[in-house]
């Protein structure tokens, strides 16, 4: 017997007057699958969770959630779906546990000590009794999961989860995540970053212009990714940039820092082996720009991924760091 999927769209178009949010969109998450949902600001993420949540209908297209239609009045169900959309909202002036409480009330179906769970879960159970308006944006964020996780979700829709964390709790939801996964969970994970998802998913869906422009496997992606990007700093940098240009894998230049930096899309574990051959010593290879990060460059720009057009991203990348 083929598996139900968690989540299975066909064809899904949504329309706000001139403009198509979102265009012809098939997704499929099954349970257990942790996939990511990337795009730029403005592809058409956001609408396509409100499309899943039954918070907007579909122009076009049919979505059901585990073998169920969703999208008419009369038979919208959202039992086992948790998540949200944007950034989660509080009862400010009340304690996240409060908060937490009154959720529950008003969903039902929570079982006694599942407040104090998902607190733990989240790793807000020394604060669930702080008010709301003294949370910083992460911890917001986290009360916006725990809250999600109440009713134990079969399906877990987040948008932007990481948004306001420290990279200490990306780590933390990355490893809750894993672990809800482990338990048969699917989740979906919308983000404009993928480096802030790379390490979490199993799948990953990419969105321009509210059309899918890449769909599979985490390891597809992977090996399909034109090159990286690294930062380099060496004993004798003139002769580390001569050396490159014996590297067509390779492409060095001086960047206006005078940093070297490196487009890589092959052999750099040999170029460094040459600079040792040369001694020429590496004092610092640096990743900056990851081979996921370059292809979804690649898939959501509208400039081919040369190694230059990968050398004014690390630009851009250096500058944030």
């Amino acid at each position: 017997m083929t598996p139900v999927a968690a989540v299975r769209a066909k064809g899904l178009v949504k329309r706000f007057e001139t403009t198509c949010a979102v265009d012809g969109v098939d997704l499929t998450v099954q349970e257990g699958e942790v996939r990511g949902l990337l795009g730029p600001n403005g592809a058409g993420k956001t609408t396509l969770l409100r499309l899943l949540f039954g918070l907007v209908a579909p122009d076009q297209g049919q979505i059901e959630l585990f073998g169920h239609p969703l999208g008419t009045a009369e038979a919208v169900n959202l039992d086992g779906v948790a998540g949200f959309v944007e950034e989660p909202t509080f009862y400010p002036y009340l304690s996240g546990r409060v908060n937490l409480e009154l959720f529950a009330e008003l969903d039902g179906g929570v079982t006694a000590g599942r407040v104090g769970e998902v607190l733990e879960m989240v790793g807000l159970a020394g604060r669930g009794e702080d008010r709301v308006n003294g949370y910083s944006t992460g911890m917001r964020q986290r009360l916006g999961i725990a809250a999600a996780l109440l009713r134990s979700p079969r399906l877990l829709l987040l948008d932007e989860p990481t948004s306001g964390l420290d990279p200490a709790g990306a780590r933390d939801m990355a490893r809750l995540v894993r672990r809800l996964a482990a338990g048969g969970t699917a989740v979906l994970l919308s983000s404009h970053l993928i480096g802030d998802l790379e390490n979490v998913c199993d799948s990953f869906t990419v969105l321009r212009r509210g059309e899918v422009v890449w769909d599979g496997s985490a390891q597809q992606l992977r090996e399909q990714a034109p090159g990286s990007a690294y930062r380099l700093a060496t004993s004798d940098d003139a002769r580390a940039l001569e050396i490159a240009e014996q590297h067509p894998g390779v492409h060095a230049s001086r960047a206006p820092s005078g940093e070297l930096r490196l487009a890589v899309t092959d052999g750099v574990d040999d170029y460094v082996l040459d600079l040792g051959r040369a001694d020429i010593a590496v004092r610092r290879l640096e990743l900056v720009v990851s081979p996921l990060e370059s292809m979804f460059f690649a898939l959501t720009s509208d400039v081919e991924l040369d190694p230059d057009a990968l050398g004014d991203l690390i630009e851009a990348a250096l500058a944030q760091t």
